[in-house]
C-alpha cells in the first residue's frame, strides 16, 4: 500500500514537470509600422471646415436667408 501511495505521488510529480514549457520572448524580425493616415484625415477635415464656414459667412443668402 506504501509502496503504491509513493509510485503514485512519483508518477504525478512526473507528469506535473513534463507539462512545464519555458516561456520565450523573443523581438520582432521587422519593425514596428505606425499608420499615420488618422491625423493627415483630420487635416483636411479641418480644412474643409473651415472653407465651408468661411462660405456661408461670404454667402449669407445660399439656403434662402437673409440677405446682409
Amino acid at each position: 500500500m506504501r509502496t503504491q501511495s509513493h509510485l503514485l505521488i512519483l508518477f504525478g510529480a512526473a507528469a506535473i514537470a513534463a507539462g512545464c514549457i519555458p516561456v520565450q520572448i523573443q523581438a520582432p524580425d521587422e519593425p514596428i509600422e505606425i499608420n499615420l493616415n488618422v491625423n493627415i484625415r483630420q487635416e483636411v477635415i479641418v480644412r474643409l471646415e473651415r472653407d465651408a464656414e468661411e462660405l456661408l459667412e461670404n454667402n449669407s443668402n445660399l439656403f434662402g436667408g437673409p440677405s446682409q
